[in-house]
């Protein structure tokens, strides 16, 4: 879909809606602004796994904690379309085989960069990598500020959501479990 089909369109009609002129100055081109914006806040839709990692699967020795922290991203929450935003540490254990470290982030982004909830976004990511890259074990935190809770409802400022997934021998493990918790603090 293109801003200058249909989705311009409905945002005219909402600001319509709710009173506003759409043809003054500072909104006339509102409408396809922000249809650009939707479009790229989701363009994780039009992302496909094996697009990402192209090929970046390398044969490693290496069987210790690989963790990437602090990995910011930006979502919408699927209940009221508001943004969720925050930060995702990634941790795997390699079996054989390590993926390229931007990767991970692009992973990070492809679902964050959907209309989502958090929990699913967390166990998303820790899936996909445990999938692509055979690992022994993944784990996945987000810590997230989410804007329906801010703006609207509750408006609790300060409130930050932490969601984990946690898969093979990060679940199965404690060492490993806390080894991982103990790097990304």
């Amino acid at each position: 879909m293109t801003p200058e089909g249909n989705l311009d369109q409905y945002f005219r009609k909402m600001l319509e809606h709710i009173g506003e002129d759409p043809n003054r100055e500072g909104l006339i081109k509102t409408p396809l602004r922000a249809a650009r914006a939707f479009e790229f806040m989701t363009q994780g839709y039009e992302k496909k796994v094996e697009d990402l990692v192209n090929g970046a699967i390398f044969t490693s020795d290496n069987d210790e904690m690989v963790v990437v922290k602090n990995i910011e991203m930006y979502s919408l929450c699927e209940h009221h379309l508001l943004p969720f935003f925050g930060k995702a540490h990634v941790g795997y254990i390699p079996k054989g085989k390590i993926i390229g470290l931007s990767k991970i982030a692009r992973i990070v982004d492809m679902y964050a960069r959907r209309l989502q909830v958090q929990e699913s976004l967390t166990k998303q990511i820790a899936q996909t990598l445990m999938q692509v890259t055979g690992a022994l074990g993944v784990g996945v935190v987000i810590e997230a500020q989410h804007l329906c809770m801010m703006m609207r409802g509750v408006e609790k400022q300060n409130s930050i959501m932490k969601t984990s997934c946690l898969l093979g021998s990060f679940r199965r493990e404690d060492a490993t479990r806390k080894e991982f918790l103990a790097l990304i603090s």
